[in-house]
């Protein structure tokens, strides 16, 4: 008996790690139909992503200005090959997201990492780790409360392009920024 608890030790301890930083569920589904703040573009955003940043519910006017919204309508931010450094271009979108959260204390936000297809399983769900833990660190800089941030890796694992080219790739490389309560009014 004693020998089958040191047999089945490894193995739990294996799958836990196989399981890597993806445990998170993704956003539940929501109706449609039940978006009071218009559109919000989805450009480059997984499908679940898309659907979550247009039907949520309970959405904010506070924090959104008219100079703001378009970085606010942006819900992903892209890297570099094999790098987990923030653009330039992005931060505007990302100081936007953080002014809006410190306005909107109950605000929640996923910060998914995502890479590319190429590279081991296992390198890419620490490079997507990265990836996001870089947004979230950026945000908690500008004054977020990390208790409205999550960052999760789901590496190669999601593609929001299936391609085999640089254009793909380039797309998948990204954090998408899912808000999970009360998300910008767009209006």
């Amino acid at each position: 008996m004693n020998t089958l608890k040191y047999l089945a030790l490894p193995l739990l301890a294996a799958s836990l790690v196989m399981t890597g930083c993806a445990s998170r569920k993704p956003a539940a589904e929501v109706t449609a139909g039940t978006n009071p703040n218009g559109a919000v573009s989805t450009d480059g955003l997984s499908e679940d992503a898309a659907l979550n940043a247009q039907n949520l519910t309970g959405a904010s006017a506070k924090g959104v200005t008219d100079a703001n919204k378009a970085f606010l309508a942006k819900r992903a931010v892209h890297f570099d090959y094999d790098s987990s450094d923030l653009s330039t271009e992005d931060y505007q979108t990302l100081q936007a997201h953080a002014q809006f959260l410190i306005a909107n204390a109950n605000s929640k936000i996923a910060l998914t990492g995502h890479t590319d297809e190429r590279g081991t399983r296992e390198y890419n769900m620490a490079l997507g780790e990265r990836r996001a833990k870089a947004v979230q660190s950026y945000l908690i800089t500008n004054g977020v409360n990390a208790s409205q941030l999550e960052a999760v890796s789901y590496g190669k694992e999601m593609p929001i392009n299936p391609g085999h080219n640089d254009a793909a790739w380039k797309e998948n490389r990204r954090v998408e920024l899912n808000y999970e309560a009360v998300p910008p009014l767009l209006k």
